[in-house]
């Protein structure tokens, strides 16, 4: 494994940095890993839709049952003649 030191970074990005890293429960270290690994990958990130996201978040909270109502026949589609 290979070192590297990263000199002159600012106060304000070193802050940033360790936020974002306590709000992923990592070391800074760990973070700055993650953050260079993504960067140089040849891999796009995995793009989320809207469902899983919202999945994500309340599944926790619990399922909700909702009643769907009776469905009866199609109607007849219009007449344009």
């Amino acid at each position: 494994m290979a070192n590297i030191t990263i000199r002159n970074l600012d106060d304000d990005v070193k802050t940033r940095l360790r936020v974002r890293a306590a709000e992923h429960n990592r070391s800074m270290e760990e973070e700055v890993r993650i953050i260079l690994r993504d960067a140089v990958s040849d891999i796009p990130p995995a793009q989320r839709n809207l469902a899983e996201i919202a999945r994500e978040c309340f599944a926790p909270l619990g399922g909700v049952e909702l009643e769907l109502p009776s469905r009866g026949p199609m109607r007849n589609p219009p007449d344009f003649s």
